[in-house]
């Protein structure tokens, strides 16, 4: 983990890379996986000797390369990779008509490819919940962290991290206008016209990124983004989505809402890096946004729980991110493989460090006790990360093959910037959800 002082000294470009990871993880969550029901695992021949190939991207490596230097009798080949589901599913179909080469043990950075590590005659990924992986570490993790592992009733990987959103607000500058920090999404919106009267120019959120579906729509449990199965549908129709679209074309009325993205270059910061006075938005942004990317001094952003909606006790919210472990299902030794994934994603040594928010509580507790993930911050950010991390929203699918991102991005931010509404872009955004899905083999549900 580097310091406070080497964070701030990140370049955009790092920050946005960091991003683009992020933003694909969808990640939502479980507490406990169901026990096993149908089917049976036969796990290769096991040989407690044998080597375990390990698979990790760069963020992930100097981690798994510690658990090495701490277990020296452990036999590991370790392998660098970009982390892509994409990438793992091209290289199992290979080793899966050579009949050998599958790694023992995986990392990915995206829930997209649970449907193919999980399916097929022989799927590459095992069935954690029948003996590999102990039931004791699976209850620990955070509510609803696990559930997009758990297809047809078992539990097949593993959750790293999650990346809850929280309402994140500027204290030293709410204290300076003298503004209370919002409870209610409609709280924001009566902030919003008392910020572009008083202070022109001040941000409290944007529609710029790629992530502003997972930001915005997600929490107010907007059906846009739903997988039954293989039954996929979308109803942007819904109250719980034109809610959202109100109250963001008010605030793109009023100034308080702007279409440049955080991570879309220098545009944002040029012009808000001194001026965003709140963000909506996961527990990352605090180190890659504020600190690393807007430079905002140390000891002025704040976190608050996740806003809710007056009218319905809504108590959601969305999720950016959070990477998965797998283990194989052809793997000979299953159960350093267990030993090694238990210590990665449960253990303080490793996750109370981490760069994100872990998926396992008792680890996070660790994380948020470590000065060096907090001390930026103008408040105890523990009791909105723990909050939002338990409330993230289940009906928002996180492994549909969808990409809701890549919608917002090419569709719907170009009719923003050419002045459109949110309301008005509803239709089409659904529109390709179901086209979408219609062209990777899912039931389009109308």
């Amino acid at each position: 983990m580097t310091s406070p002082e080497r964070r701030r000294g990140q370049t955009i470009k790092a920050v946005v890379a960091a991003a683009a990871i992020a933003v694909t993880l969808a990640g939502c969550a479980s507490a406990s996986a169901p026990a096993a029901t149908s089917g049976s695992f036969k796990e290769a021949k096991q040989d407690k000797n044998s080597t375990i190939t390990v698979w990790a991207d760069s963020s992930r490596l100097p981690t798994v390369q510690k658990y090495q230097e701490e277990n020296p009798n452990v036999k590991m080949k370790i392998v660098t990779y970009d982390g892509a589901p994409g990438t793992l599913q091209t290289k199992v179909a290979l080793f899966d008509r050579a009949g050998s080469g599958w790694p023992d043990v995986v990392f990915t950075t995206a829930m997209s490819g649970i449907e193919t590590s999980t399916s097929g005659k022989t799927p590459f990924a095992a069935p954690l919940d029948q003996g590999i992986f102990p039931q004791s570490k699976i209850d620990g993790f955070a509510k609803g962290a696990l559930d997009p592992c758990i297809v047809n009733g078992h539990l097949y990987c593993i959750r790293n991290d999650v990346a809850q959103n929280v309402f994140w607000y500027n204290k030293t500058l709410f204290d300076q206008f003298g503004y209370t920090v919002p409870k209610t999404w409609e709280d924001l919106q009566a902030l919003s016209d008392k910020v572009a009267e008083e202070h022109p120019g001040y941000v409290l959120g944007t529609v710029g990124d790629n992530n502003a579906p997972l930001v915005y729509f997600w929490a107010s449990e907007c059906p846009a983004n739903t997988l039954d199965g293989k039954t996929f549908s979308s109803d942007t129709s819904s109250q719980k989505c034109t809610r959202v679209a109100n109250l963001l074309d008010h605030m793109i009325a009023n100034g308080t809402v702007v279409t440049d993205g955080v991570f879309s270059g220098a545009a944002y910061t040029q012009k808000y890096s001194g001026k965003t006075l709140a963000l909506v938005g996961p527990s990352w942004y605090g180190k890659y946004v504020f600190d690393a990317a807007l430079k905002v001094p140390s000891g002025q952003m704040a976190a608050a729980a996740p806003l809710t909606w007056a009218n319905d006790g809504t108590k959601s919210t969305g999720n950016v991110g959070g990477g998965l472990w797998w283990i194989s299902s052809h793997s000979k030794n299953l159960a350093a493989s267990s030993k090694l994934v238990q210590w990665l994603t449960t253990s303080n040594a490793a996750q109370e460090s981490a760069p994100t928010y872990p998926a396992y509580a008792p680890a996070a507790k660790a994380w948020l006790a470590n000065p060096e993930n907090t001390s930026y911050f103008a408040n105890d950010v523990a009791p909105a990360f723990t909050k939002a991390a338990a409330s993230i929203w289940s009906g928002w699918s996180q492994t549909s093959r969808v990409n809701q991102q890549t919608i917002w991005a090419n569709t719907i931010l170009p009719q923003l910037v050419a002045k459109k509404t949110v309301l008005s872009t509803l239709p089409t955004w659904q529109a390709q959800a179901e086209q979408l899905a219609g062209t990777v083999g899912y039931t389009v549900k109308k």
